[in-house]
């Protein structure tokens, strides 16, 4: 199929949006599961103790069992073998330990807090790891939040915590020979526990999906000359969440004196514009051109259109309708190559990754993967094309994959949710002609509908 003549700019409706739903919550047996799926994962790695960092970049795999981040502190939860779990906490975080989700002791680390705030009461590390229940001569896991991958012998023993825990840990387990990088337990895309999610996870994260897509196609609305980064910023801010991504609303040139966040730089006519907002669950990201018609882009990217953003979309498209539970993901980055060539189109990273609290938990897309798509994943769509002289054209959301369990315990427990589901999947198949697979479900409001003229709010690029 040739992609320039297989889609055109279309007068089509806007996808729907809903504002103010409420938020799915983590329920009892899901944070019970969790625990018994990391106690599981212990056991087949022959750990005794698995020992969990965490800082408020850094707080995934924490949250994943405690159900909240330590706020601006390092923190460490000790997982023991039978199921005993201690946080270890700095000063402003101690109070939260009586709310976690899986409870457990609480031990005093005043190293973990704020620069020059009291010291009280301080014990060597290794020993509060010690009362956790770390051995001598026993192996003990530590879970960071990064994926090495260079080498299997290397990689079992790099770590990405903070020195001063590291060599508390090895002093505990008594040397560093006893002491093994487990981040793979929570997001190795092979079989890490938070890769697959149930309904009652998935719920969730919709939520969060939901709700960046909405600011995003309300920000997208709002675009005119005149208008400052900061203006249309302010509008991908929702509900009072937090972001998982720096929020980008950005026109011309990105990064002027090294600025990553929305300015007071006004947009003109002709510039080139992206926006990304990201919450738990969902990123949803757009890069365009400020004109209303192709005859208005500047001279150098008059074929801007046809050049990048349509093979870009037709990639897209490719993309959401091939893709179905049991492809490898292999499979799924060639099938990218093969659409979207990467010598030419110079895409460098992952072809889609899995989504959790994080924007980009790991992927299972890679060369020559054999990591099979599973039911309960979460897929962010994460092509990104670049050609010298050229403007971007992005399309970043959010889907999941579901086999015919997983749907069914969703529309029974979570209907809201489900409806709009469905909702999103008809307006794909009716109005934008993209047809999905049974295994997909959609969480994101805007999955598949580019506007690439931003100055057009009533025209998309819909299949012919």
């Amino acid at each position: 199929m040739n992609s320039e003549t297989a889609y055109a700019l279309t007068s089509v409706p806007a996808p729907a949006i809903y504002r103010q739903v409420p938020t799915s919550v983590l329920s009892d047996d899901t944070m019970k599961s969790r625990l018994n799926s990391i106690l599981s994962a212990m056991q087949r790695e022959g750990l005794s103790s698995l020992v969990i960092y965490a800082d408020k970049e850094h707080g995934g795999n924490f949250e994943y069992l405690s159900g909240f981040i330590p706020r601006f502190e390092e923190a460490l939860l000790v997982v023991n073998a039978d199921g005993k779990l201690t946080y270890i906490m700095g000063n402003e975080n101690l109070k939260l330990v009586p709310h976690a989700r899986n409870s457990g002791t609480c031990l005093h680390a005043p190293v973990f807090s704020l620069p020059n705030q009291p010291m009280k009461h301080p014990q060597p590390l290794e020993n509060l790891l010690a009362t956790a229940g770390v051995q001598v001569s026993q192996t003990t896991g530590v879970a960071g939040w990064k994926l090495f991958r260079l080498d299997p012998e290397s990689d079992k023993y790099s770590f990405d915590v903070p020195a001063f825990i590291l060599d508390a840990v090895r002093i505990a387990a008594g040397g560093k020979e006893n002491v093994v990088n487990a981040t793979g337990l929570f997001i190795a895309p092979e079989n890490g526990s938070r890769c697959i999610n149930n309904a009652n996870e998935v719920a969730f994260y919709e939520y969060g999906a939901n709700l960046a897509s909405s600011c995003l196609l309300g920000a997208l609305d709002a675009i005119a000359p005149g208008k400052t980064e900061k203006e249309i910023g302010q509008l991908l801010a929702g509900d009072g969440q937090q972001n998982n991504v720096i929020m980008i609303a950005a026109t011309g040139d990105r990064f002027a004196h090294a600025n990553l966040y929305p300015s007071d730089k006004i947009i003109r006519h002709g510039d080139k514009f992206s926006l990304t907002v990201g919450y738990k669950g969902g990123l949803s990201s757009r890069a365009a051109y400020v004109v209303a018609s192709e005859d208005e882009l500047p001279a150098d990217v008059a074929d801007w259109l046809p050049r990048l953003a349509i093979p870009y979309y037709h990639t897209v498209v490719t993309w959401l309708e091939n893709l179905h539970i049991g492809m490898r993901g292999g499979d799924l980055y060639r099938l990218v190559q093969e659409t979207l060539e990467q010598k030419t189109w110079n895409w460098h990273l992952n072809p889609g990754h899995l989504v959790a609290d994080e924007e980009w938990l790991c992927s299972p897309v890679y060369p020559d993967s054999d990591v099979p798509l599973s039911s309960g994943m979460l897929l962010q769509i994460d092509i990104i094309p670049s050609l010298p002289g050229y403007g971007g054209s992005s399309i970043e959301d959010t889907v999941a994959l579901a086999d015919e369990t997983l749907r069914r315990e969703l529309e029974r427990e979570y209907p809201q949710v489900w409806q709009r589901m469905v909702a999103r999947k008809k307006y794909l198949a009716d109005v934008l002609k993209i047809r999905l697979s049974d295994d997909v479900i959609v969480l994101s409001n805007t999955v598949g509908y580019l506007r690439p003229f931003l100055l057009d709010k009533t025209r998309a690029l819909v299949k012919a």
